[in-house]
């Protein structure tokens, strides 16, 4: 059965923690939310920005914990080295280029024709292999 990401809206996500637009945006400028995690999405509204709701909830969580005894400047450094630690998959397309931590990658699959395997567990042993 295929694992859906669940995913939460910006206006759901500032109601929830009580933040502001400002702030969000702030967080975001400054790399401490991924650009990668800001989603849009067409809805019967319009376009709405949605977000993979465990990545953000656990990351906003972390920061407001933090800001009660450090700067968000401090927390960026914290979160850059921790981060720059980790292991991540580079993609480059004619789009662009795209980094991923590999701890984010939920599915990866391989698509011909009408033919669809699943190589999460593969992928995954890769990096696991890089760590022994």
């Amino acid at each position: 059965m295929e694992q859906e990401t669940v995913m939460i809206s910006k206006n759901d996500l500032l109601k929830k923690y009580g933040i502001s637009y400002g702030t969000l945006y702030r967080w975001k400028r400054m790399r401490l939310i991924p650009e990668e995690w800001f989603v849009k999405k067409a809805t019967s509204t319009g376009q709405e920005t949605f977000f993979p709701q465990t990545l953000i909830f656990n990351r906003v969580e972390l920061i407001l914990e933090r800001q009660k005894t450090q700067t968000l400047e401090q927390i960026v450094r914290s979160l850059s080295q921790k981060e720059q630690s980790q292991s991540v998959m580079l993609i480059q397309t004619p789009f662009g280029k795209h980094t991923l931590r590999i701890q984010d990658v939920l599915k990866v699959e391989i698509s011909r024709g009408d033919e669809q395997e699943d190589i999460t567990q593969r992928f995954k042993q890769l990096f696991e292999g890089e760590k022994s």
